[in-house]
């Protein structure tokens, strides 16, 4: 396979594949299932974090059992798209919290979020009082998602990785 990531090699791949599913595992463990002693796979690890490639750790939690199990995918369309625009867009929708995921989108919209609320009523609230009020909002359209098919956060390039 070739390295498609310049300065990873297939350890740093297996390394980043077995953390994005199993992110509490230990050294002595990640070393054997990547095929490398403690030492080495734990300056591997020191590195990925330096150069920022592993951003952190956390817990997955699972917001269904939180009764948070209303998803709205919203397109977004400003009525600017200059530089300043934009960045006054980023900073006020990293303030809402309902907001799950945030992607510029090069396409017929400008954004696509996903929202993540307990019910349609309260849905209507957040779009109505929060999205809707947001810099530049010129209109949305809103999907509303029925079920999660794959939703596992896991990167596909790594998945195979041997």
């Amino acid at each position: 396979m070739q390295n498609d990531w310049p300065g990873l090699d297939r350890f740093d791949r297996m390394i980043l594949s077995v953390l994005a599913s199993e992110g509490r595992i230990s050294i002595a463990d990640l070393a054997r299932r990547i095929g490398l002693s403690k030492s080495p796979t734990q300056a591997r690890l020191r590195r990925l974090e330096a150069e920022g490639i592993i951003r952190g750790y956390r817990a997955l939690i699972d917001p269904i059992r939180l009764g948070l199990d209303h998803v709205a995918f919203v397109e977004v369309r400003l009525t600017d798209t200059r530089e300043k625009a934009l960045a006054a867009f980023n900073a006020a929708v990293a303030r809402v919290g309902e907001v799950e995921q945030v992607h510029m989108i090069a396409g017929n919209f400008d954004y696509l979020m996903k929202i993540r609320t307990r019910s349609m009523s309260e849905y209507r609230a957040v779009l109505a009082e929060k999205v809707s009020t947001l810099p530049y909002v010129a209109s949305t359209s809103t999907y509303v998602a029925m079920q999660a098919v794959k939703e596992d956060g896991l990167l596909g390039p790594l998945e195979n990785v041997t």
